[in-house]
């Protein structure tokens, strides 16, 4: 199994448990840190490794009217605030290629949204900053299909890849999780993350926005986190209900530090005994 170092982490199908949370969408530098910090004494207390995780843009919200976010520059200088203030790695969303030298130059790892994992010119700019890059499968792959989009990754010479399986298009305004995508994955010999709050969304389910189904994340993350993976995305927000996006399958921010807690318990069984396929 390849490992990943990200500043002082080590992320690693066979290494202790990362949790990457944050909310969907960047809002404000007080709110940022706020839930960084709370997610960061979370994962300290149980043992977990930490990424704070925020969009400074969500280009594909449902409707034109969607709130998008901070925008690239007010985006980054928040990140940049997170890292000065809770001292934590943190990660964030590119769209094309042009935004990824700059974000690299805050962000320890860029994450490629599942819509566009396919995007060669994306996939090798991202590539050829060095930076840390996080790739969520498509809706529309198979889990067998992303040694593909490995390949161009690494022909830049970047092999600091994490691969996220974020669920699969099953009809209209649906998505399932194949929990068998996960050990193909890790064929690769690269970790593999699971998305436990996108993989319980209803994409386009509230007719001018996304619905989702909340009360499953937690039960995505403790399935996924049993079977011996290298990192748990789970995004959280204190009042989901009002958030700007995401709402609907964001796990609130005061239900975290027992969900972390359990995630351990079940990281260290599954560690103790690898399952390979």
């Amino acid at each position: 199994m390849i490992d990943v170092k990200i500043g002082d982490l080590t992320v690693s199908n066979d290494a202790p448990l990362l949790v990457i949370a944050g909310p969907c969408q960047l809002e404000s530098e007080d709110h940022a840190q706020m839930i960084a910090g709370q997610m960061a004494e979370n994962c300290k207390a149980a043992g977990a490794q930490f990424i704070f995780k925020g969009s400074y843009d969500k280009a594909n919200r449902t409707s034109v009217n969607g709130v998008r976010g901070l925008g690239m520059d007010e985006g980054l200088r928040v990140m940049q605030s997170v890292k000065d203030a809770i001292g934590c790695p943190v990660l964030t969303d590119i769209h094309s290629p042009d935004q990824c030298a700059t974000v690299a130059d805050v962000c320890d790892v860029m994450q490629i949204p599942a819509f566009l994992c396919r995007q060669t010119d994306l996939l090798l700019a991202a590539g050829e900053t060095g930076a840390v890059i996080n790739v969520k499968k498509g809706q529309f792959l198979a889990p067998w299909d992303m040694p593909n989009v490995v390949a161009k990754i690494e022909s830049t010479g970047n092999k600091r890849i994490l691969l996220t399986e974020r669920g699969a298009t099953f009809g209209y305004n649906t998505l399932v999780a194949d929990m068998r995508s996960l050990p193909t994955m890790a064929k690769t010999g690269y970790p593999v993350v699971m998305d436990a709050t996108h993989s319980v969304q209803q994409p386009g389910g509230q007719g001018g926005s996304s619905g989702g189904q909340r009360e499953f994340a937690p039960v995505m993350a403790r399935a996924a986190v049993s079977l011996g993976i290298a990192a748990v995305f789970i995004e959280t927000h204190e009042a989901p209900d009002t958030a700007p996006s995401d709402g609907p399958n964001m796990i609130p921010l005061d239900q975290m530090g027992k969900l972390v807690k359990s995630l351990m318990d079940f990281d260290a069984l599954a560690k103790a005994d690898p399952l390979r396929v």
